[in-house]
């Protein structure tokens, strides 16, 4: 952690709260609380809620990430595709529709509304998959003619013009800071040369950049010689696709950093690579550095910090400090100060373990807060394997026997190795949220290993040593995970004294459960957000289902079933009817398909829930999974493809990166599959239309199931 010089005035530690019934920002507020000051609903009331309205956007089957914003009396979202859709907040009826036609679409999580100034009418702004950043008029839905060209900017220029083929998108909303708006892209996992993760402001009006930071320092930068011997030169990354936060009465800027190309490789570029894996502080008008706090040394785990940065208040010894809250991949809380980046309860470096590949040097220590405890699972023992059942137990064991097994930070080596928390985290893009009247961070997290084995590449390939089987998960026959419950878990962090409020199991399966294992909790992506009624909601689980939590016990007090799986972040408005509403993107469990067997479990909803009589007509659809049962045999890390025309090609395309032990024993339909192609070649797989089309027709032919059919063994 560095600290550079800063000189701020004294202003109020929180935005007011009155009024605020809208939810203009991502976060509800710029810095990213997650907070409704709204209590219409509350904890003695809560099991009245139901559901209000259902908007679908007739495209099931792709990730729907989305947290709308409800501002000037209209919701703002975007659609599995990319289209931008303005509804009635009442009753979700669509107001507008405006289509960027965002070629090979992937996760979006959301748009930013500038509420106009000086004449000029307020703007809805968003960056799409194919790397545009487009300006809509918030009431008609039309192109901003002024703006850019013809109300878009091309963001690819002077970032990605020298890698064409590159991947280069943005899946997360600007953040603005009076007229301008600060972007971040996702960069490919791999190979190691690529575009440039560097944020970016432009003005809202123009479309013209003000500035750029570079996370990759330059020659003659501060932080360029961590990056070794021309380590830094066209380097891809680090990635920067998570949400940014802004504390607008200070005029900063935050940002958490990803990690650099390749993800779980790291022979070229010996260091501790400033400012991968950090919390950035920036001058929100100019860009330039005023502190970054670094999470990682040399990420060699695919630990990208997740989340956008969360903008709270500490209380200690009566003083209130303002703050920052991140968690990580790694269930690692992180308490700074808001000025300096300083660890609030301390921080000190752990030797951890060494990495046994040829040309690697894993830096020999990370930074641990001193509080609170890490939120998630670190390690496991061959005692803590699953037993759900004999059979499982007999496979999990067999499996661990397999691995090589560590504490957190044991990098994937030349054996076969389990990785706890695995690259799904522990945290996610879910991020916290903050309770300013309790002083409560609430997180949700996943227990959830993967295992894999780095092996040298083969000739030609842009990397010396790729991750076999980077992303494939520690589970059991059934694909449940081959550890102990708890598998999910969401938690509340008093942040005045860093110590662990309560902790519950977060979800269930409905199956395990009508056998007698209640209380496991799932695998989650998405968030939380806290009221003023005393309140937690969270979908994000891997079970289709919303809740909300009473936020001092933790006690659930509320849920109910979603038309899928919601892996997104709610939020809460007041309509003009007078009624609170709290509304959750409901698509399907997308990353985490293949995990307890949801898969199945696919829609294209957008639900609201109000207190008051039930909407028959918009029930939910019936959530479905594929049978389970023994003989559905788990991956092995070691698998290998059906021989068949094609797979030459197939190997050398999807296995340049981190290999193709992920998917070889996954079952999807011929269209599945080819969302899945389109999200490697999106993530940074290289291949022509012409091989495209010929690793579909390998996948589909020799790897082919009927739709909704994601399960490995089948």
């Amino acid at each position: 952690m560095r600290i550079l010089s800063i000189t701020i005035a004294a202003v109020a530690v929180l935005p007011s709260l009155s009024g605020q019934s809208d939810w203009p920002v991502y976060g509800h507020d710029p810095g990213g609380m997650k907070y409704s000051p709204l209590q219409q609903i509350d904890r003695s009331n809560v099991g009245n809620l139901h559901r209000a309205w259902t908007y679908h956007t007739g495209e099931a089957g792709r990730p729907f990430e989305t947290t709308p914003l409800v501002a000037g009396g209209r919701m703002y979202l975007s659609t599995q595709s990319g289209r931008i859709v303005a509804l009635a907040p009442e009753t979700g009826v669509e107001i507008w529709s405006y289509d960027p036609k965002v070629r090979r679409p992937r996760e979006h999580r959301g748009v930013s509304y500038w509420p106009g100034g000086k004449g000029i009418p307020a703007r809805i702004l968003f960056a799409t998959g194919d790397s545009r950043l487009i300006a809509l008029d918030a009431a008609s839905g039309q192109r901003i003619e002024g703006f850019g060209n013809h109300g878009e900017v091309d963001l690819r220029i002077g970032v990605a013009d020298r890698f064409p083929n590159a991947a280069y998108a943005f899946t997360s909303p600007p953040a603005i800071y009076r007229d301008l708006a600060i972007v971040g892209p996702s960069t490919p996992e791999g190979p190691s040369r690529g575009p440039s993760g560097d944020p970016r402001a432009f003005d809202v009006r123009t479309g013209k950049m003000v500035w750029r930071f570079h996370t990759v320092p330059q020659p003659g930068e501060p932080g360029n010689e961590t990056w070794g011997v021309d380590g830094w030169k066209d380097r891809s990354g680090p990635s920067l696709w998570g949400l940014i936060t802004v504390d607008t009465g200070r005029g900063l800027v935050f940002l958490s950093t990803g990690n650099p190309a390749d993800s779980f490789y790291g022979g070229d570029r010996k260091g501790t690579n400033l400012y991968a894996n950090c919390v950035i502080a920036l001058d929100a008008a100019t860009g330039k550095l005023r502190w970054y706090h670094q999470l990682i040394h040399h990420d060699i785990f695919d630990y990208d910090a997740p989340g956008g940065p969360a903008l709270i208040e500490v209380v200690r010894n009566g003083r209130k400090i303002p703050a920052v809250a991140q968690i990580t991949k790694m269930g690692l809380l992180f308490l700074l100060e808001r000025l300096t980046g300083k660890a609030i309860f301390g921080e000190e470096e752990r030797p951890v373990p060494n990495s046994d590949v040829p040309g690697e040097e894993a830096w020999p220590t990370q930074p641990f807060p001193l509080k609170p405890p890490p939120l998630a699972r670190t390690s496991m023992t061959r005692d803590e394997v699953s037993r759900r059942t004999p059979e499982t137990e007999r496979f999990c064991r067999e499996l661990f026997g397999q691995l090589r097994v560590g504490p957190l930070y044991t990098p994937h080596g030349t054996e076969k190795t389990l990785v706890f928390p695995g690259s799904m985290g522990g945290g996610n893009w879910g991020g916290v949220s903050f309770d300013p009247t309790l002083g409560y961070v609430f997180v949700n997290t996943s227990n959830l290993g993967t295992m894999g084995y780095m092996t040298s590449s083969p000739a030609g390939s842009p990397m010396a040593y790729r991750n076999e089987s980077a992303y494939a998960r520690f589970t059991d026959q059934d694909h449940y995970p081959c550890q102990q419950p708890p598998w999910g878990e969401l938690s509340a962090v008093n942040a005045n004294t860093g110590e662990i409020a309560w902790k519950v199991p977060l979800g269930n399966f409905e199956e395990l459960e009508s056998q007698g294992l209640k209380n496991t909790g799932t695998p989650n992506v998405g968030g939380t957000i806290a009221t003023a009624g005393g309140l937690v909601f969270v979908a994000a689980t891997n079970d289709a289902r919303f809740r909300a939590f009473d936020s001092r016990t933790g006690k659930e007090l509320w849920s109910a079933r979603l038309d899928a799986t919601g892996n997104a972040t709610p939020i809460s408005y007041l309509g003009r009817d007078g009624k609170q509403y709290v509304a959750i993107a409901a698509g399907g469990p997308g990353h985490l398909r293949n995990v307890g067997d949801m898969s199945a479990n696919s829609a294209d909803s957008l639900i609201a829930f109000a207190l008051g009589g039930r909407d028959e007509s918009a029930a939910p659809m019936p959530v479905t999974s594929a049978p389970t049962g023994a003989a559905a045999a788990a991956p092995a890390v070691n698998s290998d493809l059906p021989e068949a025309a094609g797979k030459p090609l197939v190997v050398r395309v999807c296995g340049k990166c981190h290999g193709v032990g992920t998917f070889v024993a996954t079952r999807m339909s011929r269209q599945e599959w080819k969302d899945e192609v389109d999200n490697m070649v999106v993530r940074g797989a290289v291949a022509n239309l012409e091989e495209i089309g010929l690793i579909v027709e390998y996948l589909a032919t020799n790897l082919g199931g009927p739709t909704g059919s994601r399960r490995k063994g089948k």
